[in-house]
């Protein structure tokens, strides 16, 4: 009884001996698959068709409500000025509105007198086509814009998701060209993807901002305005297995 016992729990040692071996040399083998890792980046250029404009109303007063008041009128007048010109209300948004009191110069620093207050309401309209932005601008000013402080152009949903599409292609295909010359230079076959990475995103064009000041209001040339080309790029990295 005692020697069968013996044999038995050597037996139990030797299996689990083999067993792990087995797993060891699973893992050796994993941790030896021979690699080729590379990136590649694509870009492809596509035309805007959607802006955001930025424009403030800026008023002052040494009374705070006459400064709020007045700001108020001109900025509904802007207002009903692009609902007129086919803005719907839907694709303007407040996105600040500030009142900052104006000291004199000359008074101490322990005794600041207030001389006027200013008031800013900034009022981004977003445009679906963007051959209406020099014409929105025309409108905004003659209506009481005095600041015009961004001009973003940018893409759609749509257009970035299809132009994004394209510049992935073109990143795995350089990716793979340059994995081919590498494993041509190796003597070494590709025989799969161990795996793959992705990011992208692009960038507005952005335009400084300007002053509105009288002689622009006055103006009967329309502004003209260029939203040049926006580039969307996308990166991958890929890891190819060789033998």
């Amino acid at each position: 009884m005692k020697r069968t016992l013996n044999v038995f729990i050597i037996t139990l040692v030797l299996l689990t001996m083999a067993v792990t071996g087995c797993a060891a040399a699973a893992a050796t083998d994993t941790a030896n698959i021979n690699v080729i890792s590379v990136s590649g980046s694509g870009s492809v250029t596509g035309t805007p068709d959607r802006a955001q404009l930025t424009f403030s109303v800026q008023t002052e007063n040494a009374n705070v409500k006459t400064a709020q008041s007045d700001n108020a009128v001109r900025m509904n007048t802007v207002i009903e000025a692009l609902v007129a010109a086919g803005i719907p209300k839907e694709q303007m948004k407040t996105t600040g509105y500030s009142i900052y009191p104006v000291y004199q110069d000359s008074t101490g620093i322990l005794n600041p007198k207030i001389t006027k207050y200013q008031v800013t309401n900034t009022l981004q309209v977003t445009l679906l086509d963007v051959n209406q932005t020099g014409n929105v601008i025309d409108t905004a000013v003659t209506a009481g814009v005095n600041n015009v402080n961004t001009i973003q152009f940018m893409l759609s949903d749509e257009q970035a998701l299809a132009l994004r599409m394209q510049a992935l292609k073109k990143a795995v295909t350089l990716a793979r060209a340059d994995a081919d010359v590498v494993a041509v230079a190796l003597g070494v076959n590709i025989t799969g993807v161990q795996s793959a990475d992705i990011s992208q995103g692009y960038t507005p064009v952005v335009y400084d901002s300007y002053q509105a000041g009288a002689a622009n209001v006055k103006s009967m040339v329309p502004t003209p305005i260029q939203p040049g080309d926006v580039t969307v790029t996308a990166q991958v990295s890929i890891i190819y297995s060789i033998r």
